[in-house]
């Protein structure tokens, strides 16, 4: 992003490094109204310039691994991460236009814009912009501008994520059913990957040495877990029922979600809330079951009727054991 002594310089300046307390888990948005030359503004004038399009979404998410300078050598690898995660919402179709044929979503497209004005806050402020972080969010992208390691990535990008949800539950509510049952596991897939790389035993129980390599997301195999595209349909809108798409899904995604991810949810939930430093990731699960836009009755669909030996196998190797919050 920045030269590392530049951001690190930041960082200290501000008293937000990885181990410093923070202001306050939630979003605090300041009004880019007010100062035409913030961060804040030169981000939103950013979005908006490519939110008609989503190959320049894709182009200008791609950018901020370049840094203010475009030569960011160290952090530029976990661009194929970030990019894995919007490739699959592009070829969905989420991210076209609301005046296209079908429509984009409107909940999708403004997931993706908060993770991108967040992106490119974090380059505007490292580029000498005036401003103070908008966000947590934007705090722990500056702390991955410091500190590029594979722990940090997870940070900032799923704090934007969650506070992208968190803002635009309304948004979501007007989704179909089936929508906002994937709304759910794309959020647990995204944190899921988070643990593997920074807590380990909590996402693979006995076989934690593979979690760091696996959750690398300068590395293919995180792509896996942050495409869904062995998990969502590839298509926008949904249009059968959520019982039909769960029995579609294909077999290596059924059994990673039902085997490994929804055993330990409730804990994957819990630790995330801690990691990201944001209680309110604790609102968006109910004794284990997912409850973003989803009602708790409607739990049934977190459990599946019929578990193969693969799966029942798979879920005793890699059950968490005696774990604390911090995995």
């Amino acid at each position: 992003m920045a030269a590392p002594s530049r951001a690190r310089a930041w960082s200290g300046r501000r008293g937000h490094g990885a181990d410093s307390p923070v202001e306050s888990p939630h979003d605090d948005h300041h009004s880019a109204m007010s100062d035409p030359a913030s961060a804040l503004a030169r981000a939103e004038a950013q979005v908006a310039a490519v939110r008609g399009n989503p190959a320049a979404r894709l182009a200008l998410m791609g950018r901020v691994f370049r840094g203010p300078t475009g030569h960011a050598p160290r952090h530029l690898p976990f661009r194929r991460a970030a990019l894995s995660f919007m490739r699959w919402q592009a070829r969905r179709g989420v991210l076209d236009p609301l005046d296209a044929t079908p429509p984009g979503s409107v909940w999708w497209r403004a997931v993706n814009e908060r993770l991108l004005r967040d992106g490119c806050e974090t380059i505007a402020l490292l580029g000498g912009l005036a401003g103070e972080p908008s966000s947590q969010a934007v705090r722990l992208w500056l702390e991955f501008g410091a500190r590029p390691t594979g722990r940090h990535w997870y940070r900032a990008h799923n704090a934007s994520i969650v506070g992208a949800y968190l803002e635009n539950r309304e948004l979501a509510e007007a989704e179909s059913a089936p929508e906002r049952f994937f709304m759910n596991v794309a959020l647990a897939r995204v944190l899921y990957a988070h643990a593997l790389n920074a807590a380990p035993r909590l996402a693979l129980g006995r076989f934690a040495p593979l979690g760091r390599v696996v959750g690398d997301p300068r590395l293919g195999m995180a792509g896996v877990f942050l495409s869904l595209g062995r998990v969502l349909p590839d298509r926008y809108p949904l249009t059968l029922d959520v019982e039909r798409y769960i029995a579609d899904e294909q077999r290596l995604g059924r059994v990673l979600d039902y085997a490994v991810i929804v055993p330990r949810l409730q804990l994957l939930y819990e630790w995330s809330a801690e990691e990201l430093s944001d209680p309110r990731v604790l609102g968006l699960v109910r004794d284990g079951n997912p409850v973003y836009a989803w009602p708790f009755e409607d739990r049934h669909v977190w459990r599946s009727r019929q578990t193969p030996f693969t799966a029942r196998a798979l879920a005793r190797l890699t059950r968490p054991s005696g774990l604390r919050a911090g995995g």
